[in-house]
C-alpha cells in the first residue's frame, strides 16, 4: 500500500538541516524522523544556497529570466492570435 504524501513545515525542515549542521549523521536523522534521504539532501542543498526552502528563492538569475521570457512569448502569441482573428473579421466587411 503506498504511503500517504506528507508535507513538512519550513520550521521542521530548518530544524533537520540544523541537526545535520551540528554534526548529526544524515542516516540518523533519516531513521529517527522517518524521512527520505533525497528529501533531506534537497533541504540541505537549498538551505545552504539561499537560506530558503522555496523554489522561487533558489532560482538563478538565468532561470528567472527564462521564465519571464516564456511568459512574454505566450503573451505575444495571444496578441498575434487576436490580431489575426480581427483581421479576418474586418476583412469580410
Amino acid at each position: 500500500m503506498p504511503r500517504e504524501r506528507r508535507t513538512f513545515t519550513h520550521e521542521l525542515k530548518k530544524q533537520m538541516v540544523q541537526l545535520f549542521v551540528n554534526g548529526k549523521p544524515k542516516a540518523a536523522i533519516v531513521d529517527e524522523y522517518e524521512l527520505s534521504a533525497p528529501a533531506l539532501d534537497r533541504w540541505i542543498k537549498k538551505y545552504q544556497q539561499s537560506g530558503s526552502f522555496s523554489e522561487k528563492d533558489n532560482r538563478s538569475t538565468e532561470e528567472n529570466e527564462l521564465i519571464a521570457l516564456r511568459k512574454e512569448k505566450e503573451r505575444l502569441k495571444m496578441e498575434v492570435d487576436i490580431l489575426k482573428q480581427e483581421a479576418l473579421i474586418m476583412g469580410r466587411k
